[in-house]
């Protein structure tokens, strides 16, 4: 293992101590466990409260995107590794400004298990909690099978959306709606070249030959739905597009958020190469893209490999995603 670290068993804390030390301005450790990054400056009393979590690893997901016009907290684990129920009802407290707060977060069973024992401490101190779960894979279970699906990439653009909902002043049933719309409005798929290492584990997190590649793996490395010969950006690219495109037809009119994301070591250089096919095979359709995001946005640790998400938009979710948001990595007007 070649890690730039000191002790495995404290990659997250000092992770979390620098990432704090570095952008004070937006956020603050909260609470005494070191694993709940808040907002600086606590959210405007009222206002609805949107909490994240999941394992560390994926950068800027979870914790990156706590900041105005998005999450204003998140409780984050080791590693691959979901936070304690203790660490989320943290994040969920931190995040209460009064009017409710929505737990927005992908659907891995850890985490879902944690969030719900956090809700029911939470519920002792009266706060009100809503979940919105991520499940936008579609390598990772067909549509019939879809409340099985992970969540990744998408959660960004759900992030986003319910983050502006709620700056705008909407109610916990409001900011919950449209986190949902979001979710349902998005599909991703991802393709991987190579592992990544869990400090922790201190070996590779599943084996491939140098000249192989799998589509559909997941971002902890879950298995894809093929492994092969490494083939030429324009046919991966195609096949990522025609998976999208099968779960989620588009046609003539439609408007479209696509994410071109890098997993972790593949660089911008690839990821234009990339996105050139996307664009071609969206206005092949009529189709018209908004605000294309094209970089690190959802990453597994140092893996080689990209995601696709398309979000549908209607004019609801196409304002929401164009409204001010700030954070260390993401800002948006």
């Amino acid at each position: 293992m070649k890690k730039i670290l000191n002790k495995t068993d404290a990659y997250v804390d000092e992770m979390l101590e620098g990432f704090v030390a570095a952008h004070p301005e937006y956020y603050r450790l909260h609470g005494d466990s070191g694993k709940v990054i808040a907002r600086a400056e606590a959210g405007k009393q009222g206002k609805v409260g949107i909490v994240t979590g999941g394992g560390s690893g994926h950068l800027p997901v979870f914790t990156g995107y706590v900041g105005t016009g998005l999450l204003d907290a998140c409780a984050i684990g080791d590693v691959f590794a979901s936070p304690s129920a203790e660490q989320m009802a943290d994040a969920i407290r931190a995040a209460d400004s009064g009017a409710g707060v929505l737990r927005l977060y992908g659907n891995y069973g850890g985490d879902v298990m944690n969030f719900d024992m956090a809700g029911e401490l939470v519920e002792f101190e009266d706060i009100t909690c809503s979940t919105v779960l991520l499940a936008d894979d579609v390598a990772s279970a067909p549509p019939e099978e879809h409340e099985k699906r992970r969540g990744v990439a998408g959660m960004v653009y759900a992030f986003k959306i319910a983050g502006a909902a709620a700056e705008e002043g909407r109610d916990l049933d409001g900011v919950t709606a449209a986190a949902q719309k979001a979710a349902d409005a998005c599909r991703s798929i991802g393709a991987a070249l190579s592992p990544c290492t869990v400090p922790q584990a201190g070996k590779p997190t599943f084996e491939i030959a140098e000249d192989e590649m799998e589509m559909g793996m997941g971002i902890h490395g879950e298995p894809g739905v093929w492994r092969g010969k490494l083939r030429q950006a324009d046919e991966i690219a195609g096949e990522m597009m025609d998976r999208l495109l099968d779960d989620m037809p588009l046609t003539k009119g439609d408007r479209v958020s696509v994410m071109v994301n890098s997993l972790g070591a593949t660089p911008p250089e690839e990821l234009y190469i990339l996105y050139r096919i996307v664009k071609a095979r969206l206005e092949g359709l009529g189709a018209s893209i908004v605000m294309p995001l094209v970089g690190r946005y959802a990453t597994s640790m140092e893996m080689a490999g990209v995601s696709f998400t398309l979000c549908k938009l209607d004019e609801e979710l196409e304002t929401l995603l164009q409204a001010p948001c700030d954070c260390a990595f993401w800002r948006v007007g």
